[in-house]
């Protein structure tokens, strides 16, 4: 068995007002934290990775392929991989939650092509 925290890891900010933590990574999936500031939209992306997310603080408006839906803390949202979409906080407070994703997304942002 494997225990860490985020904050023992270092979040990088792949784009302004988010950041990301590549908290675990096992054979199958990974899991990561985020920040994602007020007023963060991120860029429109698809990946071959299934996401699931919790927002544990704030809310998130996630737009797949032009349908917006909103995450509120405690609420659990899926994207299937390779579904374009982008995340949006529209709220005045940081939204904070994990992302699950299988398989594994690496451990540094810039290896990931999308």
């Amino acid at each position: 068995m494997e225990t860490v925290s985020p904050d023992d890891q270092e979040a990088e900010e792949p784009y302004e007002g988010a950041f990301l933590t590549q908290v675990l990574a096992g054979e199958r999936m990974s899991v990561q934290h985020f920040r994602a500031d007020p007023g963060l939209r991120s860029p429109e992306h698809s990946h071959e990775h299934e996401e699931v997310g919790y927002p544990v603080e704030g809310s998130l408006t996630i737009v797949v392929d032009g349908k917006e839906q909103t995450a509120e803390a405690g609420d659990v949202y899926r994207i299937p991989g390779g579904e374009s979409h982008c995340t949006w906080n529209r709220g005045d407070e940081p939204a904070v939650g994990i992302m699950i994703f299988s398989p594994p997304r690496p451990y540094h942002w810039s290896e990931i092509e999308e």
